[in-house]
C-alpha cells in the first residue's frame, strides 16, 4: 500500500485590506462651524470637477477653501469621507424626484401615461445631477470607488424596496418576487441611462429616455394585464 501524500498546507488568505473611513468625526454644531463644514463640501466639488478623482487631495481643498488641515480633519478624516456626503445628498436630491413622478394613479394608468412619468423622471434626475456642482463627477466617484459603492447601492435598494411596495399595492396579483426584482432593475436602468448620457454626449437625451421608459412600461404592463392569480 503506497502511503498517502500529505497534503501541503493552505497558504493563509491575506486579511483584506480595510478600506477608508468614511464616517463624518462630527457634526457641526455651531453657525459658524456648519458654515466651515459646508464650505469643505462646497470648495472640495469644485476641486473635483477641476482636477478629477484620482488628483483630488485634502490638502488641495484646504488650500482653495483657506483652511487649515486640521479645521478640515475636524469634521471628515480623508477624502473619501467628504465624497461619499456629496455623493449622499445627491442620491438625496435625485430621489426625491421619485414620488412626484411615479404615483399609484400613474401606475393603474394607461401604458402612455406610465411611459411619460418614466420618461419625465429619467430626464429629471439627469438636469438635477447636472446642476449639482460636481454632480456629474460625483456620479463616477460613486462607481469608480470601490469604497463609495456603498451609498449608491443602499441608496437604489431603499428606492426598490419604496418601488415594489407601491407596485405591490397597485398590482395586489402579481408575484412580490417579481416585484422586487422588477423594481430592482428599473433603478438601476434609469440611473446607468443617466450615467451614459453624461459619459456619451453628444447623444439625443430624450430618445434615451424614451427607450428606456418603453422598457419598464412595457414590463409593468405585461404584469397589469395578467390574470389575478387570487380569484
Amino acid at each position: 500500500m503506497v502511503p498517502s501524500t500529505p497534503r501541503a498546507a493552505a497558504a493563509p488568505r491575506k486579511p483584506r485590506k480595510a478600506g477608508p473611513s468614511l464616517a463624518m468625526k462630527k457634526q457641526p454644531a455651531q453657525q459658524r462651524a456648519a458654515e466651515t463644514f459646508e464650505l469643505i463640501l462646497e470648495i472640495t466639488a469644485e476641486t473635483l470637477a477641476d482636477v478629477g478623482i484620482d488628483r483630488l487631495s485634502t490638502n488641495l481643498v484646504c488650500e482653495r477653501a483657506g483652511l487649515s488641515p486640521p479645521a478640515l480633519y475636524r469634521y471628515f478624516p480623508n477624502k473619501y469621507a467628504i465624497l461619499y456626503e456629496l455623493g449622499r445628498r445627491l442620491m438625496l436630491r435625485q430621489n426625491e424626484l421619485i414620488p412626484h413622478w411615479i404615483t399609484q394613479e400613474v401606475l393603474t394608468g394607461p401604458r402612455e401615461a406610465i411611459q411619460v412619468a418614466l420618461e419625465g423622471l429619467l430626464l429629471d434626475t439627469f438636469r438635477v445631477t447636472k446642476e449639482t456642482a460636481a454632480g456629474v463627477w460625483i456620479t463616477r466617484a460613486l462607481r469608480a470607488v470601490p469604497a463609495l459603492a456603498q451609498v449608491r447601492l443602499e441608496s437604489h435598494e431603499e428606492v426598490a424596496q419604496m418601488n415594489a411596495a407601491l407596485l405591490s399595492a397597485v398590482f395586489p396579483h402579481a408575484d412580490e418576487d417579481e416585484l422586487r426584482i422588477v423594481s430592482r432593475v428599473s433603478v438601476e436602468l434609469i440611473y446607468a441611462a443617466v450615467e451614459m448620457l453624461f459619459d456619451e454626449l453628444p447623444i439625443d437625451i430624450h430618445s434615451v429616455a424614451h427607450v428606456v421608459s418603453s422598457m419598464v412600461a412595457s414590463y409593468l404592463d405585461r404584469i397589469k394585464e395578467a390574470p389575478n392569480i387570487a380569484q
